[in-house]
């Protein structure tokens, strides 16, 4: 925990981490630092990660500009390079991460939301990247994750025009995973999270490397990865639980 990302115990396995770095949550070297700091502490004995925000109308509403503007090439790379190791590891298959999205999420902000597993959105969120305005694309995985999400052309639209996505629209195309009344992001992910939580985590596990490893191979190549992935889980203790609770009519216990 620091400043300006706190953390709080939601119980079930659910570690919450809101971002408060008035006015917007710029995501500048303070608000890299908290959140590297809460997905270490949801590393140590947690299930699942949600990604908030205490500031309202924002989620993160972009990059930090101002730091931006101080820094030289060499500066900017290792910034750009420490962002995306962040998003990486927020991405990975080891931890579920839900991003709980209020206000608007830009630029960085929005690469952040889109590293999480799902994203849960407000009814008054907006989405958006728009850094060809500032003569830039997005450089901390948006260009990639982006139109895996929807599609080549809506992607294109959405950076080359650097428009807003209304959260109608954003959940429409498959940029949001669950839209909810404006004000409840927060405890639908948190809801959300515990559900995931509660299931077998090498299942999950397995669930998110096979699904990216549909992006990343040849259909053939892909249906072998999911074999291995699925024979491997077989031998687990967690299918071994799951299988024998499904045939004693009762909930599964898993590790």
């Amino acid at each position: 925990m620091t400043d300006v990302v706190r953390t709080e115990d939601a119980g079930s396995g659910v570690l919450v981490a809101t971002m408060d770095r008035a006015p917007a949550n710029a995501l500048g070297p303070p608000i890299i630092e908290g959140l590297e700091s809460a997905v270490d502490e949801a590393g140590r004995g947690f299930r699942a990660l949600v990604l908030t925000s205490a500031i309202p109308r924002f989620f993160v509403a972009g990059a930090d500009i101002r730091y931006m503007t101080g820094i030289d090439a060499a500066g900017f790379a290792a910034y750009g390079e420490r962002l995306r190791t962040l998003l990486d590891r927020i991405a990975g298959p080891d931890l579920v991460t839900i991003a709980a999205v209020e206000g608007v999420a830009l630029g960085g902000g929005l690469e952040l939301a889109m590293a999480a597993t799902m994203r849960v959105s407000g009814a008054d969120a907006a989405f958006g990247l728009p850094e060809a305005r500032l003569g830039l694309i997005p450089g901390a995985g948006g260009t990639q994750r982006l139109p895996r999400l929807v599609g080549r052309g809506r992607a294109i639209d959405i950076m080359a025009t650097a428009r807003q996505v209304p959260a109608a629209e954003a959940h429409a195309i498959g940029l949001v995973d669950r839209l909810v009344d404006a004000g409840g992001a927060r405890d639908a992910a948190v809801e959300l999270a515990t559900q995931l939580a509660a299931g077998s985590r090498p299942a999950l596990a397995a669930v998110v490397r096979t699904v990216d490893a549909a992006f990343d191979r040849p259909p053939a190549e892909g249906m072998r990865y999911e074999a291995q992935q699925v024979d491997a889980l077989f031998s687990g203790a967690d299918a071994a639980e799951g299988l024998s609770a499904f045939v004693e009519k009762r909930p599964p216990t898993f590790g």
